[in-house]
Order: structure tokens, then C-alpha cells, then sequence
């Protein structure tokens, strides 16, 4: 399926070597101040092109917003937004026509659709089609804003190389303004170094990072199949790469005894709240006004420079590729920008399924 939520959805279309990509949100209320600006930011936060080697296409993103606003305003109608494809390079992808990349969803997209797929870029599985679901991020993001929420992510380990120092909520926005969104100054030093060893190296890297929600309202999230951790868990795992979730303290609290693991019930301001929040902001799924965070981890970019052992369809006979095209060298940074937009869906659907958002009337 390419539809993603209940009340507030989005629709992604387009392949990373076609005309285009884009995305169709529904479900947003009449009155939300939607500007290009707002879109601009947020595909400009996943282009790290003053890094070569996380972004060699660097598209320009150029956009255009379709339907859905009128005046600076949300219509309450579906809101379209098209990413026009400008520096394709598809000759690079003749080669590999029926010859899977190894790590690739190549070899799936052959099994179930035969020589129908697009291979170029990776067609529809390439990592390109994520700035469609950072366009409506954007988006999502704003009507986040306009009940007190919002949500950033930071790097928290790429290469091996995994952060140390303690950090706020601030701090981990603060550090967009750094050339990897990284807390730890050290360590982000260590992964820029990684980053030129890789490319010497003809090789790729995977990574971690963490997204923190802050100001989510209570009582978010239904009984068992609606849990916000596990649709947080599905968006997330929705994202090119993406091989590990971990919820909160996560594993660190399987390995704890009961009494150690549980979070005291403390009153705040003559509010109910958490003294610890090892959970993660959530029990039972529901959301309990706690701030909301957790990690994923993302495999290494496929596409590599050194042999790879594959077999060739044509002929059903073992051969060996060797990627010529243009590849980042690591997918996290994009990766986290996708995970912050989806992220944001997902708490604006339920925000829609509480009945916080209303599409009878314009918001006010």
C-alpha cells in the first residue's frame, strides 16, 4: 500500500528516476497557514549537500503545491504537493538491469513484479521517495505546532560510533546547526571521519537515531491494535533501511527486574506524571502527557563500490557487480528527517481520532 493513517492520511507516489514524486495528504482541517516556506525547510534539512558523500544527486527541490490551500490556508480539501526529479542520471542503472544489487529490494521488486519494476535509482524503493514523506511532514508538523507538540531527532550512532554525553530536549534541536545533527561534538567528529574512511573504502554505513515528541497530549492511542508505540513502530519501519525499533529505555528494560524497570507515579504541578518516564511516554499504548521518544536503526546503503556476488536474471547464472552510479554513502541523516515527518503523521492522526482535530469546522 502506498496510503499510510486513518483520519489524517497521506498517499506517496513517483520513483526516484521518474518525472516526479509527491505526495496527497487527507484529512487536514480548513484553516491551517500552509506557506512554500514551510515545505522548502523541511526538504532542505535532508539534503546535507555540504557533505558530498551523504547526498552526491543533491536535487534542488523544486516543488509545487497543488491543491489544498488557498490564500495561505488549508481548504479542508486534499492537499497535494509534487517534488520534481531533476538530476537523474539513469544511465548509471543500465548495467544492473537484472542484476540485483545484494541488500537491495531489487531482488524483491523482481519477484513480485517481473521485469515491470523500475530499477533506476532504485525506482520506487530508492531513498529519494522520502522527501515526499518529509513534504508532508511539513505539513503535519504545523498542525502539530498549532496544539503545543512538536518533534526533532538527532543522531545517536553512525558507523559504530555511538554517542556518550547526556543532552536535553533543546540541545537535540540545537544541534541541526552543527553539519550532523549530533549532540556529542566528539563523537559526531569520530562520524565524519567514518564518513571519509567509507568513501576511500568504496563501502557504505548504517547508524541509529532517536526522535523525541514533546507536548503530546494524554490519552493518545487505543487498546491493542491501535497503540501508538507500535503505529510509531510500523512508521518507522515503513522507511527504506529501517531494520531495528526500540521503544523508550527499550532493551535496557527486559534486562531489569520489575521493581527497578517501573516508573514511579509521581503528581507534578497537580498534574500525574512520571518520576523516571523509562517507558517512554506511553503505557498500555495510550500516551500519558510524557514526553514520547525512541530509537531505530538503519542498515547501510546497499550500493557499494566493492564486488558483490549477485546472479543474473537474464541468463539465471552467478555473476559479479560491481556499482558504478552515485550512492550516500550512509542513508541515516535522510532517514532521520523521514522519521521525524512520519512521526508527526502518526500524531496527527491521532490527534484526528481523538476528535482534537475536527474537519467540520475551520481550525480556530
Amino acid at each position: 500500500m502506498n496510503t499510510f493513517g486513518r483520519e489524517f492520511r497521506i498517499t506517496t507516489f513517483g520513483e526516484s528516476h521518474g518525472r516526479a514524486i509527491g505526495v496527497v495528504i487527507d484529512g487536514l482541517p480548513a484553516g491551517l497557514p500552509i506557506s512554500p516556506e514551510d515545505v522548502k525547510r523541511e526538504l532542505e534539512r535532508r539534503m546535507f549537500c555540504h557533505i558530498p558523500a551523504l547526498n552526491p544527486r543533491c536535487e534542488p527541490e523544486e516543488f509545487e503545491i497543488l491543491s489544498g490551500v488557498k490564500d495561505g490556508y488549508t481548504q479542508g480539501t486534499p492537499l497535494a504537493i509534487v517534488i520534481w526529479n531533476k538530476r537523474v542520471i539513469s544511465s548509471y542503472y543500465d548495467e544492473l538491469w537484472l542484476k540485483p544489487r545484494p541488500g537491495h529490494a531489487d531482488l524483491a521488486y523482481y519477484i513480485k513484479y517481473g521485469v515491470h519494476y523500475d530499477h533506476r535509482g532504485g525506482g520506487r524503493a530508492s531513498g529519494r521517495t522520502t522527501a515526499a514523506i518529509v513534504a508532508a511532514g511539513a505539513v503535519a508538523k504545523k498542525l502539530l505546532a498549532h496544539f503545543g507538540i512538536e518533534v526533532a531527532g538527532h543522531i545517536t550512532e553512525l558507523g559504530g560510533v555511538e554517542i556518550g554525553s547526556e543532552y536535553t530536549f533543546e540541545e537535540v534541536k540545537k544541534c541541526w546547526e552543527k553539519p550532523l545533527p549530533v549532540v556529542d561534538d566528539v563523537a559526531m567528529e569520530k562520524m565524519l571521519e567514518k564518513i571519509r574512511e567509507a568513501v576511500v573504502a568504496g563501502d557504505s554505513l548504517g547508524g541509529g537515531v532517536e526522535i523525541h515528541a514533546v507536548g503530546v497530549p494524554p490519552g493518545l492511542g487505543e487498546p491493542h491494535f491501535g497503540k501508538i508505540k507500535a503505529e510509531l513502530a510500523a512508521a518507522a519501519l515503513s522507511i527504506p533501511s529501517a531494520v531495528a525499533f526500540d521503544w523508550g529505555w527499550g532493551r535496557s528494560l527486559a534486562k531489569m527486574r520489575g521493581s527497578e524497570a517501573n516508573d514511579a507515579i509521581v503528581l507534578r504541578e497537580g498534574r500525574l506524571a512520571l518520576e523516571t518516564n523509562k517507558i517512554g511516554g506511553s503505557l498500555g499504548g495510550i500516551t500519558l502527557g510524557e514526553p514520547l521518544y525512541f530509537r531505530v536503526w538503519f542498515k547501510p546503503t546497499p550500493s557499494v563500490r566493492k564486488p558483490q556476488r549477485t546472479v543474473d536474471l537474464g541468463n539465471m547464472k552467478p555473476t559479479v557487480l560491481e556499482f558504478r552510479g552515485r550512492y550516500d554513502v550512509s542513508t541515516v541523516p535522510k532517514a532521520l528527517v523521514a522519521l521525524e515527518a512520519m512521526t508527526a503523521v502518526v500524531l496527527a492522526d491521532h490527534l484526528a481520532r481523538a476528535g482534537l482535530v475536527r474537519r467540520d469546522k475551520p481550525l480556530s
